[in-house]
């Protein structure tokens, strides 16, 4: 499809998005709930069919020699489906995150003002090898008011079609407009390009994927994004950690999942525990088939951890793969951690509070865990339902972004006939 064909195409989609949006701005809570319950009942009713769709995506991933980490977050399975649509039963469960005052007070004038929660409008996505997020994103949307243009990658689009189509039937089935959920109908990648640049059409762009993709939409969108970079997580193990709690940790935030972003890449570790830690920390995460790299001091407490370079500490593996390094105390953990952060999350493990008090202080990202793998940031895990993404940057939303974060706000302000004096 030529450029101007496409941007018209865009175009239109968001004319008929934001039609959709306004009915569905308006509908109750109870009707946006029956939407997303009817579209979870189709999903598990459809299993079977989405199922064998995903099976043609994850074929021609491995043809075209997608990771493991990519044809990981392709794959579907009964349990990963079951998970989607409980998902969505799960959104349907959270209170209305519109129409909700957020402040309010009374000035001495006798106007009384509150600051009142809103739909943003239309959302685009534009996500790789994530059909997940069709409904995830889908579903947010429809509750908090918003409608949804999706632009899956080609790497997903069978499966992602299926599941768009069952988010258009919970729509349909519960009076409301099914072009508050659309699948952008092309693989073509100029297609990102238009929806980047479709302002006044589409209020806010959320990516979902690898470095490139985001690095593209944070360079080139015109339109306002949500988004993170890269998950270069931490995890720094202090003095007065215990030892067992630190190992189930560490193995489970690098190794539960390795092609998330909330994945540790990298172990820091005081060097008045190391010796006794270090070793143990090791032989368990390579047990579990995991590549070690670490600094000079870590490999002469551990010959078996393989040499890290400068590179390694600025690194995003989404693989089994994680650096350590080998720290003074709290301070210079803080330092590493600020310099090379992507400032998505972050984790202390310890049981003395003044190390975690200065940890909480000092480092700034968008999810800081205490005694807890990193793989818990997750909107699902926070209790929101499901994430449209984790956003790094300091405006608007931060962290997952659920239903609530996919939310502006008005100003109400209501008076008895006062008018401003001269």
């Amino acid at each position: 499809m030529e450029q101007d064909n496409l941007q018209a195409y865009i175009t239109e989609m968001a004319k008929a998005a934001s039609r959709a949006q306004r009915q569905i701005g308006r509908a109750s809570n109870d009707v946006r709930n029956q939407a997303l319950r009817h579209a979870a009942l189709v999903i598990r009713d459809t299993c079977e069919a989405i199922l064998e769709a995903n099976q043609k995506d994850v074929r021609a991933g491995k043809e075209r020699g997608l990771s493991d980490a990519m044809i990981d977050r392709l794959t579907l399975d009964e349990g990963r489906l079951e998970g989607i649509a409980s998902g969505l039963d799960s959104i349907a469960d959270l209170p209305d995150p519109l129409g909700v005052d957020l402040a309010t007070w009374d000035r001495p004038n006798g106007l009384q003002i509150a600051r009142r929660s809103t739909a943003l409008g239309v959302i685009g996505i534009i996500y790789e090898a994530r059909p997940n997020v069709t409904v995830d994103a889908g579903g947010l949307c429809i509750k908090s008011g918003n409608a949804a243009i999706l632009r899956g990658g080609s790497d997903s689009v069978h499966s992602s079609r299926l599941l768009a189509e069952a988010m258009r039937a919970g729509l349909a089935h519960a009076g409301l407009d099914a072009n508050g959920v659309q699948l952008v109908n092309t693989t073509d990648r100029q297609a990102v390009g238009a929806m980047l640049t479709a302002v006044g059409h589409i209020d806010v762009i959320v990516p979902r994927g690898g470095k490139s993709l985001v690095g593209r939409v944070q360079n080139e969108a015109r339109v306002p994004v949500f988004a993170h970079l890269e998950g270069i997580c931490h995890s720094y193990v202090a003095q007065g950690a215990d030892k067992q709690q630190a190992i189930d940790i560490l193995v489970n935030a690098k190794m539960r999942r390795t092609g998330i972003c909330g994945a540790t890449e990298t172990i820091l570790i005081d060097e008045a525990i190391a010796p006794l830690m270090l070793g143990d920390i090791a032989s368990a995460l390579q047990a579990e088939g995991c590549e070690v790299r670490g600094c000079e001091t870590s490999r002469s407490l551990v010959p078996s951890i393989v040499p890290a370079s400068e590179e390694d500490w600025s690194t995003e593996y989404l693989d089994a793969i994680v650096s350590v390094k080998i720290v003074k105390d709290v301070s210079e953990a803080i330092a590493h951690i600020q310099q090379y952060s992507s400032g998505h999350t972050e984790a202390v493990i310890t049981t003395d509070q003044n190390v975690i008090d200065a940890f909480v202080a000092e480092i700034d990202s968008a999810i800081l865990m205490i005694n807890a793998s990193t793989q818990f940031a997750d909107g699902g895990e926070f209790g929101m339902g499901a994430e449209i993404g984790i956003a790094t940057g300091k405006l608007h939303a931060r962290g997952p972004v659920g239903a609530a974060q996919l939310t502006s706000f008005k100003y109400v302000v209501t008076g008895d006939g006062q008018t401003r004096p001269k």
